[in-house]
């Protein structure tokens, strides 16, 4: 007995303007990505979300009423989160990471077979993904903040061994278990061991919380880890 088609995946797409929104689903929906909801602000997503229960929210972050960041939070505890945004500031990336996104892709710096993997990756849990100008802010913001004793963050204060330490450098990039495990030429089952080993000893549940802590995003460590 053959199985049958993997299900869709369910989304919630969070966009306060109408053209950019319109665009988004109408692209989602032929690269059958089920779109079961939109909304216009983080209040209406956390309210649509709680009731529609998708698989992941993809949310803007400048909004009236509730901004992306602050919905950020509640909304990681029903779906995954990914950020999509014109905004570069570290600060802002920074902050959506920390309260529970997974992920931030920049608008014009990915296509559409980029969105729709990025979407299946975080959905699988596999990556988080950010866009190259992102992942710079957020590195940038990084280096504006020196590490106690200048030793690579991570490595002494987490508990992290030299192994482990490479693992999470190439979390941070956005890299998934595959393509780590070519890296490092080691097998994939190893990689997701490495993982398990990292989130426990920095005290989180998944990789955009991780990305957080290594990058110095999170002052303190989440109390509510989820599934990876």
């Amino acid at each position: 007995m053959t199985a049958g088609p993997p299900p869709r995946i369910r989304a919630l797409v969070v966009e306060d303007n109408p053209i950019v929104r319109s665009g988004l689903v109408t692209l989602l929906r032929a690269a059958d990505v089920e779109v079961v909801g939109e909304a216009v602000d983080g209040r209406h997503a956390i309210e649509l979300a709680g009731r529609l229960r998708p698989d992941i929210v993809l949310l803007d972050v400048r909004m009236p009423v509730l901004d992306g960041v602050a919905a950020a939070g509640p909304l990681s505890r029903v779906a995954k989160v990914l950020m999509l945004s014109y905004a570069t500031d570290a600060g802002l990336i920074g902050d959506a990471i920390r309260n529970g996104a997974s992920g931030y892709l920049v608008h014009g710096a990915f296509d559409m077979p980029e969105l729709v993997a990025a979407i299946r990756d975080t959905v699988g849990g596999r990556a988080s993904p950010l866009s190259p100008a992102a992942s710079t802010a957020v590195v940038e913001a990084l280096r504006r903040t020196p590490s106690a004793g200048g030793t690579p963050p991570g490595r002494d204060e987490f508990g992290l061994t030299s192994r482990e330490s490479t693992v999470m450098d190439l979390i941070a990039r956005g890299r998934t278990n595959a393509e780590i495990a070519r890296a490092l030429v080691i097998s994939e089952f190893t990689v997701k061991n490495h993982v398990s080993h990292i989130f426990a000893k920095l005290g989180v549940g998944t990789r955009g919380a991780a990305i957080a802590r290594w990058l110095r995003t999170d002052e303190s460590p989440p109390t509510d880890p989820r599934q990876k």
